[in-house]
C-alpha cells in the first residue's frame, strides 16, 4: 500500500469517525473503475463485450472488473457507446436531475464525462454547454463530443466568470465540478498524494468559492445549481457550500432526494467514499430562488443546405446552418450571443467546402442514427477493426457516402465507390 500523509489521515479520522479503520483497509484493494452508458448511441447494456454490474450513482453506470484490459480500444468505444468514468463521479449528474428539453451548464467540464452524461440524459434535447479553461484540455472534450454524437452542445474555453455574466440567467441547471486537491484519486493516481498539502487544500477552497460564485450568476431563477468535488476535505466541500450560502441569499439548499454515499452535515449534500464502493466524490444540491422567466421565441436565418445532405440522410439533421469559411456547421436553434466566450465549436461541424464540392465530416456520422442514413455499411467484429485502423474494405453499398455501423451504432464513414469503401475515419483516432 502507498504511504498518505499523515496529516491527511487525521483529517480523515474526524470525517469517518468509527469507519476510519475499515477505510484504510479498503485503501488496500485496488481502485474502482465503471463505464456510463450513452443512450444517445445505446439502449441495452447487454450490448456491451464484457461483464458489467449495476453501480448506484446513477441510472447509466456499471462497475467494470479491474481485470478487464483494453476497454478504451473496443470497437464499441469508438463508436461512443459508454464512457470511462469512476463511478462516483457519477453521482452528481444524478444529483442534477437533468430533465429533456433543459439548457445545462457543465462550468469545469473536461474531460468530458459528466458532460456525457447530461447529454445522454437529454436524449437530443435542450442544449448542453460544456466549458473547459485550459485550451488543451477543451480539445478533448470536443473530441468526446464527437465520439459519443453530442450535436446539442457547445463547447468554449472561457473564464468562468466571463462566460456566466454573459450568460446571466440563461441555464436551467448548471454543474460546478471544482478543481480539487483530489484526495479520493489517491488510490486511482498516486501522483495525486505526492501534490498533497493543507495549503493546496485551503488554496483549492478558495479558487472553488470563486468558480461556484461566477456559477450563480447562470443560474435562471428556479434553476438549479449542484457543485461537486473528487475530494473529501471539509474546507473543499461543506466548507465551501456554508460560505456560498452565506454570500449568496438567493440561493437554498435542495433535498437531494438520493440514498447512495454517506450523509453529510447539509441536508443537501452526499459524501462517497471507497468504503460505499466509490473512489471519491462530495455533491451538494443548491435552488435559485425566485420564479422564471418565461423566454421570448428565437427566428435566426439559416444557410442553404447542400445537396450532398440529401444524398446521405433520409431527412436532413435539423438546426441552424451556419457557413464560416469553408466549413458548414449545423448549430441549434435559439443560442445565445456567444461572441466573446471562447466557444470552440457550436452544434456540429456538418463538413466544408473543398472546390466547390462539400464533403461531409467524421462528427456529422456520429451525430447520426442509422435508420436516418441512406447508405449503412455493417461490419462484424473482424472487419471493424480493419475500419478503424484506417484500412480499405468492401463494401456491399451503392457508390457514395456510406455511414459504418457495428452492431447497430455508427462509428464513422466513408466513400463507397465500385464496391469498395474509401475510409474516412481520423487518422488521430485510428487503432495502432
Amino acid at each position: 500500500m502507498f504511504e498518505m500523509p499523515s496529516e491527511f489521515l487525521e483529517e480523515m479520522k474526524k470525517i469517518l469517525g468509527e469507519d476510519y479503520d475499515l477505510y484504510e483497509k479498503c485503501m488496500e484493494k485496488e481502485a474502482f473503475r465503471g463505464i456510463a452508458l450513452n443512450r444517445l448511441k445505446v439502449k441495452d447494456v447487454n450490448i456491451l463485450p464484457f461483464d458489467v454490474e449495476k453501480c448506484p450513482f446513477y441510472k447509466d453506470g456499471y462497475y467494470i472488473s479491474c481485470d478487464e484490459k483494453g476497454v478504451g480500444n473496443t470497437p464499441l468505444h469508438h463508436a461512443g457507446a459508454f464512457y470511462v468514468q469512476e463511478p462516483s463521479a457519477m453521482s452528481a449528474v444524478s444529483l442534477l436531475d437533468v430533465q429533456e428539453g433543459e439548457k445545462v451548464l457543465d462550468l469545469c467540464a473536461a474531460p468530458g464525462g459528466k458532460s456525457a452524461q447530461i447529454a445522454s440524459c437529454l436524449n437530443g434535447t435542450g442544449l448542453i454547454w460544456s466549458n473547459e479553461v485550459v485550451k488543451n484540455r477543451a480539445q478533448i472534450l470536443l473530441s468526446n463530443f464527437e465520439r459519443m454524437g453530442i450535436s446539442k452542445g457547445v463547447v468554449s474555453s472561457c473564464y468562468p466568470d466571463v462566460l456566466c455574466r454573459k450568460l446571466e440567467g440563461y441555464f436551467d441547471k448548471v454543474l460546478v465540478d471544482a478543481p480539487c486537491s483530489g484526495e479520493g484519486m489517491f488510490r486511482k493516481n498516486p501522483e495525486a498524494v505526492k501534490e498533497w498539502s493543507r495549503e493546496h487544500v485551503l488554496s483549492c477552497a478558495e479558487r472553488q468559492l470563486s468558480i461556484l460564485k461566477s456559477a450563480a450568476h447562470a443560474v435562471k431563477n428556479g434553476g438549479e445549481l449542484v457543485y461537486s468535488t473528487c475530494t473529501f476535505s471539509y474546507e473543499e466541500n461543506e466548507g465551501v457550500i456554508r460560505r456560498f450560502l452565506e454570500e449568496n441569499a438567493d440561493f437554498e439548499m435542495c433535498d437531494i432526494g438520493e440514498h447512495f454515499g454517506r450523509k453529510t452535515e447539509l441536508p443537501c449534500a452526499v459524501r462517497i467514499t471507497p468504503l460505499e464502493k466509490g473512489e471519491g466524490h462530495f455533491a451538494a444540491k443548491l435552488r435559485k430562488k425566485g420564479e422564471s422567466v418565461s423566454e421570448r421565441p428565437c427566428i435566426e436565418k439559416s444557410a442553404d443546405i447542400p445537396k450532398e445532405l440529401e444524398d446521405i440522410f433520409y431527412e436532413v439533421p435539423k438546426g441552424r446552418y451556419v457557413l464560416n469559411g469553408d466549413k458548414l456547421y449545423i448549430v441549434p436553434n435559439g443560442l445565445p450571443d456567444i461572441k466573446g466566450l471562447g466557444v470552440i465549436r457550436a452544434g456540429v461541424l456538418a463538413g466544408e467546402f473543398v472546390k466547390k464540392r462539400f464533403e461531409p465530416s467524421h462528427a456529422l456520422f456520429m451525430s447520426a442514427k442509422t435508420e436516418n442514413v441512406k447508405r449503412v455499411l455493417e461490419l462484424d467484429d473482424e472487419n471493424i477493426k480493419e475500419f478503424l485502423k484506417g484500412m480499405e474494405i468492401d463494401s456491399d453499398c451503392e457508390n457514395g457516402y456510406t455511414a459504418v455501423s457495428y452492431k447497430g451504432i455508427i462509428t464513422g464513414y466513408g466513400k463507397t465507390s465500385n464496391r469498395r469503401l474509401k475510409n474516412k475515419y481520423p487518422k488521430g483516432l485510428r487503432l495502432k
